[in-house]
């Protein structure tokens, strides 16, 4: 038998050669869109649960992913409403997916503002707390009608 493939087979099955428990793995930014788009596509799933508030964006926390890794969401923005945000380093990066309506997003950092419009169909990453981190931003409904987004975070 040759030694050199001994450690080989003592290996096999193994998530870490080296014996350590092998926990949950946050899910990746492609991960979570990924289960965004899944989710988006499955509109008897959530649908029920949009409300239309004129007074304010109406958040419903929708079921975690089968891992329990991420939470999931559901915002319905109302026409003309603002809503603001302040990163902090180390946070979780979060991705939205725009399903219905218009929305812009402002971002206020150390490189100045950026303003770009947010359409239907796409999806966006944001949060991902880098050295900087420290970032406002602002989603603003800048259509006649409600805007309705789906948001996912690693836990």
């Amino acid at each position: 038998m040759k030694i050199d493939v001994v450690p080989d087979i003592t290996m096999r099955g193994k998530d870490d050669p080296h014996g350590r428990a092998a926990g949950p793995r946050p899910p990746t930014v492609g991960q979570l869109a990924g289960a965004l788009r899944d989710l988006a596509g499955r509109r008897a799933d959530w649908w029920a649960l949009v409300r239309f508030d004129p007074a304010r964006p109406s958040r419903v926390r929708l079921d975690a992913d089968s891992a329990g890794t991420a939470e999931m969401w559901l915002t319905t923005w109302p026409p003309g409403h603002r809503a603001g945000h302040t990163g902090t380093a180390g946070q979780a990066a979060e991705v939205s997916a725009l399903i219905a309506g218009e929305l812009a997003e402002v971002t206020i950092g150390q490189d100045g503002v950026t303003e770009r419009p947010l359409r239907a169909g796409r999806t966006w990453v944001h949060g991902t707390g880098g050295p900087a981190g420290h970032d406002t931003r602002e989603l603003h409904n800048v259509g006649a009608t409600y805007a309705i987004t789906l948001h996912a975070r690693a836990r």
